[in-house]
Order: structure tokens, then C-alpha cells, then sequence
């Protein structure tokens, strides 16, 4: 797992989220449920303690990245995450073409926007 001093995100599988730690203590989960090609994300939440810090797109970055890495597709019901990957288009990609009309995602040959978003790495669980 890779961490920087105060944050980390981890992977557990086992209750389906991924799961944000500041300073050691839990205080994010993004849940899903996972197949053998995608990652349903269903529920991002963020204690209020830590709200407004931007502790949620670190988290679903960090989720997303470890997604891309498996090699796995991404479907963002969670609206936090949905609007994550809108806001970030270098994740697009991630989500099934055919189904980014559900979701209300642009096309595949949508203009590409480029911002920026910083954060910790997953590591296994």
C-alpha cells in the first residue's frame, strides 16, 4: 500500500470499499460491488470532520487508479463518483462506451478537459 504522511487508501475487498485513512483513522469509504470486468461504485462518503478538504476525489482517484490498474471497467452510480469522472475526463475511458449514456457521460469523442488531482496510491488489501 502506498501512503503519504497523513493519507492513505486501502482496498477491502472483503466489504466492498475502498477506504480513506487520515492520520489513521478511518474517515472515507467509496463501496461497490465488484465482477469479474467492473467496478459498480454505489456510495462515496466522507465524515463531516474531514469535509471540504478534498478528501473525496483523493479517495476516488485513488480508486479509479487502482480500477485502471486491474484492468478492470469503472460504472459510477455514485453520483460523487460519476461527477468525479466528468470533472476528469483522463478517466473516461474507464467506463464502457456503450453504457456512458446511462450515466450520463459524454461520448468517447467528447472534448477532453485537463485538470489535475493529487493523492495517494491504493494498495492491496
Amino acid at each position: 500500500m502506498t501512503k503519504t504522511p497523513e493519507l492513505a487508501v486501502r482496498n477491502d475487498p472483503e466489504a466492498g470499499q475502498y477506504e480513506l485513512f487520515y492520520q489513521g483513522a478511518p474517515v472515507g469509504l467509496a463501496q461497490y460491488q465488484a465482477s469479474p470486468t467492473a467496478v459498480a461504485f454505489v456510495h462515496t462518503e466522507i465524515s463531516p470532520e474531514v469535509g471540504g478538504r478534498g478528501f473525496g476525489k483523493i479517495l476516488v482517484k485513488a480508486a479509479l487508479d487502482d480500477v485502471r490498474r486491474r484492468g478492470l471497467a469503472a460504472l459510477p452510480y455514485c453520483t460523487f463518483v460519476r461527477h468525479f469522472i466528468e470533472e476528469h475526463p483522463q478517466y473516461l475511458d474507464l467506463v464502457p462506451a456503450a453504457r456512458r449514456r446511462a450515466f450520463a457521460l459524454p461520448p468517447a469523442d467528447a472534448p477532453e478537459r485537463d485538470p489535475q488531482v493529487g493523492g495517494p496510491e491504493v494498495g492491496g488489501a
